[in-house]
């Protein structure tokens, strides 16, 4: 089976780039599956086509207009956490990481992903989860002022993430 994150244009480490904290090492957009979309599309469908009823004027098109937007506007709403590591830091969703507080990487395959978010989860853990991510890492902190044991972000491409974070760590 061939490497399906060099088939991702929006995934994986990255060179050449620029941000406004230092170069892209990695970034990953935590895309919706493909298959999560036509339910929102034939639910919408029908719906709209439940208020329709043969009916003629607005009642005609507007649930079409309204509904239809909409079912296409919430998978690309639930597609918008993104994980970046630059030479600087982490940033995964909204949150940001220095770099130098990252101490270890564990990488947290597709089998163990369900009691990592479970019951292994210290509460006092940062979650950045995507269910329709697999696999995820967990990022061990090393900051004495941070009650945070450690954050569990999901990604696709968990090894590379580690690796990138691992590398970009001893870099300092």
């Amino acid at each position: 089976m061939s490497d399906s994150s060099e088939a991702v244009p929006n995934s994986g480490p990255t060179t050449g780039s620029n941000d406004a904290d230092g170069a892209v090492r990695y970034r990953e957009r935590l895309h919706v599956s493909w298959w999560s979309w036509p339910l929102p599309l034939i639910a919408a469908a029908l719906l709209a086509a439940e208020v329709h009823m043969g009916y003629p004027g607005v009642r005609a098109w507007l649930p079409y207009v309204v509904l239809l937007p909409l079912s296409v506007a919430l998978p690309l709403w639930l597609s918008r956490t993104r994980v970046v590591v630059t030479d600087e830091e982490l940033r995964a969703g909204d949150a940001r990481l220095p770099l130098r507080f990252v101490s270890e990487v564990e990488v947290i395959p597709r089998e163990r992903k369900r009691r990592a978010l479970g019951p292994e989860l210290d509460p006092a853990a940062f979650l950045v989860h995507s269910p329709w991510a697999p696999t995820a890492a967990r990022i061990w902190l090393d900051d004495p002022e941070d009650p945070t044991p450690y954050w569990v972000v999901s990604t696709r491409h968990p090894e590379r993430l580690a690796e990138v974070l691992e590398t970009a760590g001893k870099s300092d």
